[in-house]
């Protein structure tokens, strides 16, 4: 109950953010049920690969609601809800509800439409306009159908919570331990001269370097020792994944080529959405092995381009758009890099159905729109999450007198930069990626 009053309550963005997740939710449905009407009608083997295709709108969406279940600000921890019983790991099992019921509603949604084009509900003008599509004159599965509406829900459910679960910080940790230390410690027994002498008389005369003291000592010209938690925070050390996706980029160019060159024609392998022909499973591996190495290598580059910034003595402009391009290097960096490789993917779809093969038809369409528009949607979401997360720094250079207009123009150079390198990479890309296609 709790879970519907705050989404009930929520801002109208955040509504339009959760409406986006069950319009996808409801999309990626309807393919999955336009494949079992397919195998209904044509059952073998190209109905499994017909389902195996339906994967990558089935991760868009997942990555898709994740990103906006991380930026649900009526699950963000707040002061005072713990003791009312609503710490971290309830906050994320109320935002693994709103997860589940987006895409629940979402899948709903789809398999009304789907029954209304196959006919077997009436009430709307366009009822049975795809029955002999959808496999009309034969009974639909019920529990085949169920199966594969609650892939969505259950799958971003499931990584809503893994992303979202609660982490003990490294700060707290060693603060415990810290206290632990403290506790450990004996306490030093007192001084029988002291517990012996008399209480009139005078108090022997004590050094000043004898006093006990609470403040660390420091040598002049150094700065005081910092205990863990109290400390200036450190600097965010890059990212780990670059040379791993730097190396899966090269295999998967290197496999895409060798594939193109060994002889096989394109028109012997795995059928593509929507084409007759085939393309051989090198090609396709060649692929996959691309989009992963740019995904990894995504937070990698944004922290590099945040790095290229600061360089040849950087001003007050360059220097902020490079510390906050580093900040958030693994919150944008990954959903760049997966726009980055669906734009590669793009370019080498029109490049194969420009050629002579047969048009992409509307599933195949639907099914490109879902994943493009699930990349540019948690970008923009993950955007949005690092804007409210330096929302506090943004406040206190506005205090301090920065102008708006400095804070506008780092934002528009950390775009330029991302611009820079990203979109020479992606074309790069895309061209290898399309030459096996090429007759």
């Amino acid at each position: 109950m709790l879970a519907f009053r705050l989404a009930r309550g929520a801002h109208p963005v955040v509504q339009l953010r959760r409406l986006l997740v069950a319009a996808a939710s409801a999309g990626t449905g309807f393919l999955l049920l336009c494949t079992l009407a397919y195998a209904m009608e044509h059952p073998g083997a190209g109905a499994g690969l017909r389902l195996a295709w339906c994967a990558a709108p089935v991760a868009a969406t997942v990555y898709f609601a994740v990103a906006v279940a991380r930026t649900d600000p009526g699950t963000r921890p707040r002061s005072g809800l713990s003791a009312v019983g609503l710490g971290p790991g309830r906050l994320m099992v109320l935002a693994t509800i709103s997860t589940a019921v987006a895409c629940t509603l979402g899948s709903m949604l789809a398999l009304l439409f789907f029954l209304h084009l196959r006919g077997d509900v009436s009430g709307l003008p366009f009822d049975g306009s795809a029955a002999d599509l959808l496999a009309a004159d034969r009974p639909l599965p019920v529990a085949a159908a169920l199966t594969l509406l609650a892939v969505v829900p259950l799958a971003a459910s499931a990584a809503s919570a893994f992303v979202l679960r609660p982490r003990a910080t490294k700060t707290a940790a060693g603060a415990a331990g810290t206290i632990r230390g403290a506790k450990a410690r004996p306490t030093p027994a007192p001084r029988p001269d002291a517990a012996t002498a008399p209480a009139s008389g005078p108090s022997p005369r004590t050094e000043p370097s004898a006093e006990i003291s609470t403040e660390p000592r420091t040598e002049p010209g150094t700065e005081p020792a910092t205990h863990p938690g109290t400390g200036p925070a450190a600097p965010t050390p890059p990212p780990s994944g670059l040379p791993w996706g730097v190396a899966l980029l090269a295999a998967g160019l290197a496999v895409e080529t060798y594939t193109s060159r060994s002889g096989t024609t394109p028109r012997t392998g795995l059928p593509l959405p929507g084409s007759a022909d085939g393309s051989p499973a090198g090609v396709l591996a060649g692929w996959a092995l691309t989009a992963l190495g740019l995904v990894l290598a995504g937070p990698g580059l944004t922290y590099l381009c945040g790095r290229l910034l600061q360089t040849v003595r950087p001003g007050a402009l360059r220097l902020l758009a490079g510390r906050v391009l580093q900040e958030e290097a693994r919150r944008i960096g990954r959903p760049l890099g997966v726009l980055c490789a669906v734009a590669s993917g793009a370019y080498a779809s029109i490049v194969l159905y420009a050629g002579p093969r047969p048009e992409a038809g509307p599933l195949t369409t639907l099914g490109a729109l879902l994943v493009g528009g699930c990349a540019v949607l948690t970008l923009a979401t993950a955007s949005v999450e690092a804007r409210q997360a330096r929302s506090d720094t943004t406040s206190a250079l506005l205090r301090l007198g920065a102008p708006a207009t400095m804070l506008r123009g780092s934002a528009a150079l950390r775009a330029g930069a991302l611009l820079a390198v990203f979109g020479p990479l992606t074309w790069v890309v895309a061209q290898l990626a399309a030459l096996p296609l090429t007759p």
